[in-house]
C-alpha cells in the first residue's frame, strides 16, 4: 500500500478537505472531545490556517486516502530567542493506528521546525492518552520543568 507524506498546502482543495475531514475524524474520537465539528468549522480551517504565516500542516496518506494529520504553530520561545513549532494536533484516523504513522508525521514536522532554526517543539497531550503519550515519548518528547522541587509545567486555558 503507497504512502505519502507532505506539508499541506492550504489552497489545494483537495488539502483543505482533507484538513477538514481529518479535523472531524479527530473531534468525534474520544480524545477529541467526542462531537462532530460544525460544518462552518471544517469549510474553513484550511483557508483560515492559510491565512497565518506560521501554521503548517503535515498530511499522511494510504492508498491516497487521509490518514493523518499534524497541525503545527511556529511560536516564540523568548529564553532561546528562537522560533519554536507548538504541535496542536496530531491525528491518526483509527484504522491507520498502529502503523507508526505518528512518528513519520512528527519526523516532518522535525524537519520543518529545523529548516525555520527552531529550538525545540512543544505539544500537549492528554494524561489519559498512554497510547499518544508512550508514542511521544519514543519520539523524545517529555514532560517540562526548569527545576524539580517546583514541578511540571501545566497546560491551562481560558475560553474566550
Amino acid at each position: 500500500m503507497p504512502t505519502t507524506l507532505i506539508q499541506a498546502d492550504y489552497h489545494n482543495p483537495q488539502h483543505a478537505k482533507d484538513i477538514g475531514y481529518l479535523m472531524n475524524c479527530y473531534a468525534r474520537d474520544p480524545m477529541g472531545g467526542g462531537a462532530a465539528l460544525p460544518v462552518e468549522i471544517l469549510d474553513n480551517i484550511a483557508a483560515e490556517l492559510g491565512k497565518r504565516d506560521y501554521a503548517f500542516s503535515v498530511l499522511y496518506y494510504v492508498d491516497d486516502k487521509p490518514a493523518g494529520l499534524i497541525n503545527g504553530f511556529e511560536g516564540f520561545s523568548t529564553f532561546s530567542c528562537k522560533p519554536l513549532v507548538n504541535i496542536h494536533d496530531v491525528i491518526v484516523i483509527k484504522e491507520y493506528r498502529g502503523q507508526q504513522i505518528s512518528i513519520k508525521m512528527l519526523s516532518k514536522v522535525e524537519e520543518i521546525a529545523k529548516q525555520r532554526s527552531c529550538c525545540k517543539m512543544t505539544m500537549e497531550v492528554l494524561e489519559g492518552n498512554h497510547v499518544a503519550k508512550n508514542a511521544y515519548q519514543k519520539f523524545g518528547f517529555g514532560s517540562y520543568q526548569l527545576d524539580p522541587e517546583i514541578g511540571q509545567a501545566l497546560f491551562w486555558q481560558k475560553a474566550l
